[in-house]
């Protein structure tokens, strides 16, 4: 049935105290001209209600539910005339700021989408209560009962009542009247209260661990600082992994912070109180010491585990002068998500131009590593990178050369080492090259035992533990040795019989190629490396390659493919290293050799305080010289992303 409207009658106002008929007449007029506005869009309303009813008794529903809530209700929604504008006060008024004018467009569209049958209006709006909707027309406010609020919320699962729910009813329940009497959404100068939003389901509870990710430090906190909580919780290392940053990365948190400690500092760094630096005295000597420089209070602070990540790499070059265009895939290889603490390289018959070679190292490793030690022995080098916030934990490094071959006047064939004590455990890195040849077992022994008699250290700085110390061993007098280099051991089989083996998919086992390993059967026999460890070998021989390729020598002397370069490592106390990586880098084929590299994880301890400390000392110039030709490399690779975008047939400046 079609829709129509009343006409609101015309009622004569009674003039009060003070007015005049007159003015009683010009309200009448004004009237008349409203009721004229309003006329037009009181016929659009007509016919638009006579249009609906057409459609609605030709049209079937789409929906039973649809049909049910038609038959059942089907005058239930009344189009409202809208408000008549309201006189102009001769007082002024407060002018509505933007954002009040914005809340109140919001707040009329949410209450014409209440009445809105087709629901077309805006429901992004704020809510009113579902206790009381407010009448366009400005008449009051209509009760809903809960029939009307189920049929309502029938019509769409959007519609917009602020209603609770009960988890055993599927339609949602009106508030109780008693209980939403004090929440009238209408308050007393008539403007409407929106409704308080509660969550549907509880909210979840906060993680204990607050630490933020941009909140970490490269220092640990110390236990003295009452204001400061850790928690150990999780303890899992990946396999290679910077260890002084893991550990400290996921058990560094920082739950009960006063704001008295943050205020302490400026930097991530640990706070230091002014009175720690007034009383601490960092060289007691002592080895538990409070305050102790390279005591265990100091060691706990960088290493809460007391692992040190070690990467140490041997590469015989060959002697030749190109270098290759990226050290990345040897120093930082990409299936490594970690970088490490310490590196130490390697080199036999290194390039001519070894400065070169320094820097192209530095360049590679970035501003975050500093050299800490570098030398040479003829073309034998040994460079040891550190990073730069663990120098002041380091001894003076002292180093020394051995020579097995006096006739030569270039020193190919020897040895290099280096020595120093970081915190309380003492280092040995040698890189040596041995005698060349298949069959010269017995020369490669012998250079090993001049070697172990020959190296004269320590000097100046003192033995960790002096009664287990063999003077005739160089590498009794360390906790930790690690030697490395060309050792020139072959496999006892020829050409063709390794190519046969070689044919098959060996994947990651090589027992089929070392059992006829000269070094391991040396080793086994007791002959050679006594107490010296390796990691297992899961890659194929090193040596001999054709120069730019993966082909084994296919000259004329046809070279047996053997493992001559190797990394071996002994230690005081058992347990102390572990190898995490054992590989070889097969992407730099600058040389007839593969460069082998191993990653370590070596248990610190802490040291007393009267050792000659390093002090920080760093090669600085090869640091700058890193740095700048890093810092133009990326220049250039920029440089050549922009001109690849430009066009080659025109340019836009």
């Amino acid at each position: 049935m079609p829709i129509t409207m009343d006409q609101p009658k015309r009622v004569t106002p009674i003039p009060g105290d003070g007015e005049s008929l007159l003015g009683v007449r010009e309200q009448n007029e004004i009237c008349d001209l409203e009721g004229e506005k309003f006329g037009d869009i009181r016929d659009w309303i007509d016919t638009q209600g006579k249009q609906g009813t057409a459609f609605l008794e030709q049209e079937e529903p789409r929906h039973p539910l649809h049909a049910e809530l038609s038959t059942r209700f089907p005058d239930h929604i009344v189009p409202k005339p809208p408000n008549k504008p309201k006189s102009r006060l001769h007082k002024l008024e407060r002018a509505a700021s933007l954002d009040e004018k914005h809340w109140r467009r919001r707040f009329k569209a949410s209450q014409e989408s209440l009445t809105d049958p087709n629901e077309t209006g805006s429901s992004n709006g704020s809510l009113p209560d579902a206790s009381m909707i407010v009448n366009p027309a400005g008449h009051g406010s209509v009760d809903l009962s809960r029939e009307s609020l189920q049929s309502n919320s029938l019509l769409a699962p959007s519609y917009p009542f602020a209603v609770e729910r009960d988890s055993s009813s599927p339609f949602p329940n009106p508030p109780d009247p008693d209980t939403t009497s004090s929440r009238s959404s209408v308050t007393s100068a008539g403007k409407p209260r929106l409704r308080e939003i509660t969550s549907s389901k509880p909210l979840p509870q906060m993680e204990l661990n607050v630490a933020s990710r941009a909140l970490r430090t490269a220092n640990r906190i110390d236990p003295d600082y009452v204001d400061y909580k850790r928690s150990s919780q999780h303890r899992l290392l990946r396999q290679s992994s910077s260890l002084s940053d893991t550990r400290l990365h996921r058990n560094m948190v920082c739950n009960h912070c006063s704001n008295e400690s943050m205020k302490s500092t400026y930097s991530l760094l640990t706070p230091i109180r002014s009175k720690d630096v007034r009383d601490r005295s960092y060289l007691e000597g002592s080895l538990l010491a409070s305050g102790a420089l390279l005591g265990a209070e100091e060691l706990d602070r960088y290493f809460p585990e007391r692992r040190l990540g070690i990467f140490i790499a041997t590469w015989n070059m060959q002697g030749r002068k190109e270098l290759p265009e990226s050290l990345d895939d040897l120093l930082l290889p990409s299936e490594d998500d970690f970088a490490q603490d310490m590196y130490v390289i390697g080199v036999q018959e290194g390039s001519p131009d070894r400065r070169e070679w320094e820097i192209r190292l530095q360049e590679t490793l970035g501003p975050h590593y500093v050299l800490l030690h570098s030398s040479g022995h003829g073309v034998l080098y040994l460079s040891i990178f550190i990073r730069r916030d663990l120098i002041w934990f380091c001894s003076e490094v002292e180093f020394a050369t051995v020579t097995t071959r006096m006739v030569s006047q270039i020193k190919t064939k020897g040895a290099l080492a280096a020595s120093f004590t970081f915190f309380g455990t003492s280092f040995l890195f040698i890189t040596s090259h041995f005698t060349s040849g298949d069959g010269k077992v017995v020369e490669r022994v012998l250079d090993y035992k001049k070697i172990i008699e020959g190296l004269q250290l320590p000097r100046n700085i003192p033995d960790t533990n002096p009664y287990r110390s063999n003077p005739t061993d160089v590498t009794s007098r360390f906790d930790e040795v690690f030697w490395f280099g060309d050792f020139n051991f072959r496999l006892n089989k020829d050409r063709t019989g390794v190519n046969a083996i070689l044919q098959h998919k060996l994947g990651k086992d090589m027992s089929r190629l070392l059992q006829y390993d000269q070094l391991r059967k040396e080793m086994n026999d007791g002959s050679i490396f006594k107490g010296f460890r390796e990691g297992e070998i899961q890659f194929l021989p090193t040596y001999k390659f054709d120069v730019g390729c993966d082909a084994y020598d296919t000259t004329s002397k046809q070279r047996t493919p053997s493992y001559t370069d190797r990394v071996v490592y002994k230690s005081r106390h058992k347990g102390d290293i572990r190898v995490a990586k054992y590989s070889s880098c097969s992407r730099l084929k600058t040389s007839d050799h593969r460069p082998v590299f191993g990653l370590f994880e070596v248990r610190i301890r802490p040291g007393r305080d009267n050792i000659p400390l390093a002090a920080g000392q760093f090669d600085r110039e090869l640091y700058l010289l890193g740095i700048k030709r890093r810092s133009s490399r990326e220049q250039q690779k920029r440089q050549v992303v922009k001109n690849q975008k430009n066009s080659a047939v025109c340019a836009i400046s």
